[in-house]
């Protein structure tokens, strides 16, 4: 029941950027529908009963709709903010569409919605299909993280960061539109709180010397916020393109990329320290 496989689901053909997660038929962030055969192949044979997302973003959950046509009693797991974007995702494809433009199709594949009948909506606390629930918002508002019961492992989707092996360096993915460095500061201690015996990130796979990759997540989280509110996009870009090719190599570095654009994190830091400032000014 609580034996966890990991599936390389090989995002656009490279290994070791996109990874979920079968728990004894409870299927952890599927990944994109451009994914989707490689997953299946991956499940050999299992049929999923329940779909565990952690967030909505299309790289965790892109297929969740597709994946509902297909099992007909699949049940799909989302924090209660996600929920209303999972049953209707135009809106999440607009979002998604000022970042992508148009390798929207190569990148995700179809976006299906998942009839709201299969949704339950999740608010942090819950015990479900063997997991323990918490809201660790901070990546984006509508995240959670789920706590296998049986085997101490907790499933973290992108609050514990991108880590691509063999190497240990971390990245903390800020993409927009609603990265809360203070909520994921308060989300990395929540997920300690739970003394949990290992990591399983979507980027990518299980790792087991939990407090250091907490302490990286958080580490990295700050610099870069630092870097962001201090200069532009191209001098971040630069500096992330400088810390990949000393602390990694270059096959890793391009999967660090893919998982976590650099462009995109500024986008997301800028937008971040600008909603700040705009908190502090009086009205």
């Amino acid at each position: 029941m609580g034996v966890s496989r990991a599936i390389d689901v090989m995002h656009l053909g490279r290994d070791r950027v996109i990874c979920a997660y079968d728990v004894g038929g409870a299927l952890v962030d599927p990944g994109p529908t451009a994914s989707l055969e490689t997953l299946v192949d991956g499940l050999d044979g299992v049929i999923p009963r329940a779909l565990m997302l952690t967030h909505i973003h299309l790289d965790h959950a892109g297929a969740a709709g597709v994946l509902c046509e297909r099992i007909p009693e699949l049940l799909v797991y989302v924090h209660e903010s996600g929920a209303p974007h999972l049953a209707d995702p135009s809106k999440l494809l607009e979002s998604a569409a000022r970042l992508y433009g148009d390798d929207m199709e190569r990148l995700w594949g179809e976006v299906a919605a998942v009839p709201e009948g299969r949704i339950r909506a999740l608010n942090g606390g819950e015990e479900v299909e063997g997991f323990k629930v918490a809201y660790t918002p901070g990546h984006a508002s509508h995240h959670v993280s789920y706590l296998h019961v049986d085997t101490g492992d907790v499933y973290v989707g992108d609050t514990a960061g991108v880590r691509i092996p063999p190497h240990e360096h971390t990245v903390a993915p800020t993409p927009p539109p609603d990265i809360d460095i203070e909520a994921w500061l308060d989300s990395l201690e929540t997920i300690a709180r739970w003394s949990p015996l290992a990591l399983c990130l979507t980027h990518f796979g299980r790792v087991t010397d939990v407090g250091d990759q907490l302490l990286r997540v958080r580490a990295e989280l700050l610099e870069h916020a630092d870097m962001a509110r201090r200069g532009g996009e191209e001098d971040f870009v630069r500096a992330m393109d400088r810390e990949l090719r000393d602390a990694t190599d270059a096959e890793a570095a391009e999967r660090y990329v893919q998982a976590a654009p650099p462009e995109q994190m500024f986008q997301g830091l800028a937008r971040y320290w600008r909603k700040r400032a705009e908190a502090a000014v009086p009205s």
